[in-house]
Parts: C-alpha cells; structure tokens; sequence
C-alpha cells in the first residue's frame, strides 16, 4: 500500500485526503521516489536509492555507503526555507549540536548515528544527517496491515512493546535527551532481532524549527512562534501548548500509542472528552488500564515521572534490559518453554523456563553437558511462541528480570528423556564441536535460527518441541548447526572466539588502524570480501551485513585481514629504483585471497597501472583521499592510465575469483609532465 506524506512527514493512507495527525490537506498523488537525486553520489560516499519520506525541513532517503561495503543507511536531508550563507550557517550549527547529543547515545534499540555533511546539489549547499537504516516496518505499517484483516495487537503485545521499549527511555532520559515524537511512526519492528526501535528524534526538528523562527523573526522584526514538536493527540499539552518536555512527555505519547495499537483508533478520538472511554473498546487487564491512564494523566505532576517508574509498576526490574552486549539475547527473542535438567538416575525434569547463558564455553560432565547442549542449540534454536500456546488460549508473561537458574541434580521429579539416545549423542557431539573451535553458544544459536527460518517461514510464530513430529525438523537444525561448524572452522581460533561480540566500535577501530599504514578501510574492505564471499558464496552481496548474525563472521574475516595487512603478508609498497619511473611485482593468490599495494606519487604525474594475471581477477584503484571516487572499484579491466590529481599514497587492490591458486605480474609507471588522457582506458 502506498503512503502519503503532509508537509511535517506524517504517514497516511493514500486514500486519505487529509492528514490524519495534524489535518493538513494531503497530495493527490504519492511524491515521487527521489525526484533528481535518485542514483546521484552525495559527499563522494552516499549513492541515493530512494525516498523514504518528506517533511517540512527536508526529505530522507535510503542510500548505499561506499566507504562500508555498500551498507545500506539514512540519509536525512534538512533544507530550512530560508536562503542565504548566513542561515546555512546557523542550521549547521543547531545541527551538529543535536547530532552530537544523538551520537552519544549508544543503544542497540536506537538507530546510530554516523556523521553529518555538507552536499552541493543543483547548485545549493544541502546539509544531510546520516544514520544507520533499520530494516523493518513501523508500527503504523503493522497496525494498517492487521486492520485489512479485521485484528489490531493484544495485550500480550503491547505489554511486551512497553517492557522492550522502556529501558531505552530510560537511557535516553539519563543522557538528557527527550525524543518528543514518539508514535507508531517513529517505532519500527527490527527484522533481525523482533525488537522495536526507536527512529525519529524530535530534537533534530527542533533545532530546523528554531532555524526558521529565527531567520524569519529577524527578518519580519515581529515576534514569531516557534513550532512545536510532537503529533496532535501523542504529545501532552504541556508540550503542544507551551514546548515544554519532560521524561513523562515521553511516557505519555507511549501511552497514546499503546491505546492506538489496541484501538486502531487515533487518540484525539480516544483522549478528548471522557478520557477513560477507550476502556470500553477494548478488553484489557486492569493493571494495564491502571498503568495507561496514570500515564496519560492529564496533569503531569500525576503521571509517572521515568520509565522506570512504570518497569516497576509492569513488575519488571529496572536491570532487566532486552538486548545484551549491543546483540539480543536469544532467550530473550525465543524463551524456551521446555527445559530439562538432570534428575536422579539420569531422568530428566520438565517445565522449567530456561534462559542460557550468553556465553556458556564449558559446561559441566556428564548430564550437565547433554542439558546444556539440549537447553540452548534445541530450545532456543528456532522456536518463537508456540502453536500450543495458542491452542491453549495461553498469554505470555513478562520477560525475567534475570535468566533463570535450571533445576539442580538434586531435584526429587523425575521423567522420561524427552529426545532419544541418539539425538541426546547427536547433540552432544554438536556441543562438542562448538567447544572445540571455541564459538559463542548464543551466537552459533542466532546464525542457525536465521538460516532455519528462512527455510522455514511458515514455522515462525511456532516452537519446535521435543516430540516425536519434530523430530526432523530438530535433525534439520542439528544439521545446519554442523554446516555452520564446517564453514566457521577456517577462521582462526581468535576471530572465532569473538564471534558474537564484534562491535562498531571493531569497525572504527580497524579503520583507524590501516589508515595508519597508509591504506584505506574500502581496500581493507575488499581484501575482506573476496575471503567472505569465497567461504561464503550463497550470502547475498547487497544485505546489510552489520545488522545480521552473519555480520559477526565479516566482522572476524576483517580482523583477520588486518592482522595479514599488519605483518605484510596483504600490503605491500611498491618503490621505483633509483633512476627509473616503473616497477613491476609479482605474486600468487589462492582462491578468495587478495593483496594490497602503495605508492607514494605525486600530483600531475602520468601514470600507467597494468595487470597480467593467468585467470580471473579483480582490480580496484583508490587515490589517497577517502571523499574521491576510486579510480577502478572492484573491476574486471586489467589496466588504467591518467594523470593524478593528488600527491599521496595510491592504493592498489588486486583480488581473485578464481577457483585455484593464480600467479599475476603488476607494473606500475609513472611520468612527469607528459599530456595522457585524464580518463581511464
């Protein structure tokens, strides 16, 4: 279904013809996807693909960044209606004051932000923030999706939006910041993790707003209101009427966007009047309409003041948070509802909840070992919540504060085994593989779960039991545990040690370590791909790595092809003797291997760049500043030639896609002041 965006980027139905949230009169037709700018390079980095969404202080788009394989982000135009260099100026700075605050705040639930800049288009200067892109839909696009089919969320679910979203308030009210603008809009299911995410920040509007009041008060010389942040309806008065904003402005629109998930009714309709008259159109607990209408206490003194005020009243612990080291937890995502545990003569006990450590490395002998290995590769491995549950009128509970501890040894119950002899010895050889190339039991979870379902889409929202139907479908996922084994086994032991644990902070941190050698993090990028690609040539090229389980295994790729850059096994430099202007190298690449080259020249030198290599490469060029185009990418041609129009150190790249190990030569000239094309032949 397609959508229409106001002037202030609301999202509506395009059968609307006024907004839904501020009343504006809505376009006819959808905007165009990108207009001019679709396909264009941005700051030499961003290839624009389309457009996400319009509003009063710009347009956001999604773009490919060249400078981190081609991962998809965000970027968010912001064009004050006001011209003049002055003006710019002064965006620019409430700009970066506000990205600055958001770059700080480092969440797993809160999309980063990576940089802002400054882009001529059409002749003007555009400013652009730039954040990573969540892949998913919005709350909105949920609700308008289970409203076709005559249903909107449950209880169940919206209490477990609030417990999921509720730590993250509670971060970004102790870093000081208040987001203004919450709404389903701004909330997206993340596709990777079921997590929500909060996108949208109202600040960085504000700083626009202030922008235009501003520029415009100075030039009518008459006082001018400033514009208010946040949807009529979400935003509490005091925030609408006087832009005051407070933690518990927050917690109010929350509120307001439960009652919209439950509702499908917008809150105008729901908050005016006879506050409480949403409780007649819907069936819901009384501790929840408890917790919804302190929340939305008209008066703000009565509300909750943090959100971990309202944790406490759900019953959740202020500790408790969904994600664990930047990653989800598995048995967050998918809590397992059998357990096993050891039992007297080695019977088993079930119905315990279980939720495994995030990195358990040696479990204990003996039973110990076959309950860990059931516990956490079958149970966490590919089960959502159940068919039975449903079956069962079951509703969930809320997450744990804190995982909770198996049954002992010591237990009086005792049962049958819940799995076969031969799947207890399957498993455990399963478990002792894991230990002996030493991999994240959570992480070896995720990657299989992820590969599981995308078999199996119909099996999400289901859980695998331990009964007998099954059966092969555990086989199925014992077996693509072991295939992941096979494939994770060439790593070295250190990269596979921290699969699970990679961080951004890893990625900047490798940039800043080969830019130290004189080489680019694109280059490094390349050596890493021709290895990932090679070990794992299913994987599609255009996923955005770093937000996938199998970004982890990229990410330990790249270690290692640090480390060979670092010892130069992966870099070379090439030098011209004394007296001459060429130089010629040579080596042999083994199938998804690759090999860097520097040279240091100068600008308005000639060069030639040519390889000879017995099969199938690929060259890349890259000039010494990362904002310059590369001179050859990831290209099948085998020479280039053109003056340079930087002195620095150029990069040279040459990697293999060929099925067997190749010899290659590569010569490099340079002269001075002699006329050449300035284009590559």
């Amino acid at each position: 279904m397609k959508s229409l965006f106001c002037s202030q980027g609301h999202d509506n139905p395009e059968s609307n013809r006024f907004c839904r949230l501020c009343g504006e009169m809505l376009p006819t037709v959808p905007r165009s996807p990108a207009g001019g700018i679709a396909g264009q390079n941005l700051g030499l980095r961003y290839r624009v693909m389309r457009e996400l969404g319009h509003g009063g202080f710009g347009r956001t788009y999604l773009a490919e960044d060249a400078h981190r394989f081609h991962e998809y982000c965000v970027l968010k135009e912001f064009a004050p209606q006001v011209q003049g260099t002055e003006a710019l100026h002064k965006a620019e700075e409430l700009f970066e004051r506000e990205a600055g605050i958001l770059y700080k705040l480092q969440h797993p639930q809160i999309p980063r932000f990576r940089e802002l800049f400054q882009a001529e288009w059409q002749g003007k200067g555009r400013l652009f923030l730039v954040q990573d892109y969540v892949e998913g839909e919005t709350y909105q696009a949920l609700l308008r999706s289970r409203q076709t089919q005559r249903y909107g969320f449950t209880e169940a679910e919206v209490t477990q939006l609030l417990v999921q979203l509720l730590p993250v308030l509670d971060h970004i009210h102790g870093c000081g910041v208040i987001h203004r603008d919450i709404s389903p809009d701004n909330l997206i299911l993340r596709s990777a993790d079921g997590l929500p995410v909060l996108i949208d920040f109202g600040g960085v509007k504000q700083a626009a707003a202030e922008v235009n009041s501003q520029l415009r008060r100075a030039i009518a010389a008459t006082p001018v209101n400033v514009t208010r942040l946040g949807k009529v309806g979400y935003a509490p008065s005091e925030q609408m009427d006087h832009g005051e904003v407070f933690p518990h402005s927050d917690l109010y629109a929350l509120a307001a966007t439960v009652l919209v998930l439950l509702t499908g009714k917008e809150p105008q309709d729901l908050l005016v009047g006879n506050r409480r008259q949403w409780q007649r159109q819907v069936k819901v607990g009384p501790k929840l309409v408890n917790i919804l209408n302190r929340m939305l206490d008209p008066y703000p003194s009565k509300r909750y003041q943090s959100a971990q005020e309202v944790m406490q009243a759900l019953g959740v612990s202020p500790d408790y948070s969904p994600s664990l080291n930047g990653q989800p937890s598995s048995s967050e995502l998918y809590p397992a509802t059998l357990a096993v545990s050891p039992a007297q003569s080695g019977s088993f006990t079930q119905g315990a909840t279980v939720y495994p450590p995030a990195r358990a490395r040696r479990p204990v002998d003996g039973w110990g070992r076959v309950v860990g290995t059931i516990a956490l590769l079958l149970l966490t491995g590919a089960s959502i919540w159940g068919a039975w549950w449903v079956a069962h009128d079951w509703q969930p509970t809320l997450p744990k504060p804190k995982p909770a501890k198996p049954a002992t040894s010591n237990t009086n119950n005792s049962a049958s085994p819940p799995f076969s002899k031969a799947e207890q010895d399957r498993k455990q050889a399963l478990n002792n593989r894991r230990e002996a190339l030493d991999i994240d039991a959570g992480f070896l979870t995720s990657l299989v779960n992820a590969t599981f379902y995308a078999k199996h889409p119909d099996r999400v929202g289901r859980q695998l039991t331990a009964n007998s139907a099954d059966a092969n479908l555990r086989a199925e996922w014992d077996r693509l545990a072991n295939d992941w084994l096979d494939q994770l086994k060439p790593l070295n032991a250190d990269a596979r040690s921290r699969l699970g644990s990679y961080t951004d902070a890893d990625v900047d941190a490798r940039q800043a370590a080969v830019n130290q050698l004189h080489l680019s993090g694109r280059a490094l990028n390349d050596l890493t791909d021709v290895k990932f690609f090679y070990l794992f040539p299913n994987q599609p090229r255009n996923q955005n790595l770093l937000q996938q389980p199998i970004g982890q295994v990229w990410q330990a790729i790249a270690s290692e092809e640090l480390s060979a850059v670092k010892n130069g096994t992966a870099l070379e430099t090439i030098k011209f003797p004394d007296g001459r202007s060429s130089q010629q190298v040579s080596g042999t690449l083994k199938p998804g291997e690759g090999k860097a080259y520097i040279a240091q020249l100068t600008k308005d030198q000639v060069i030639q760049i040519t390889l000879q290599a017995s099969r199938a490469t690929r060259l890349s060029i890259y000039p010494p500043t990362s904002k310059a185009a590369a001179l050859l990418e990831d290209s099948s041609k085998t020479s280039w030639s053109g003056k340079l129009t930087d002195s620095g150190f150029y990069e040279v790249v040459v990697v293999s896609d060929a099925s067997g190990s190749l010899n290659y030569d590569l010569s490099l000239a340079a002269a001075d002041n002699i006329t050449s094309p300035d284009a590559a032949q």
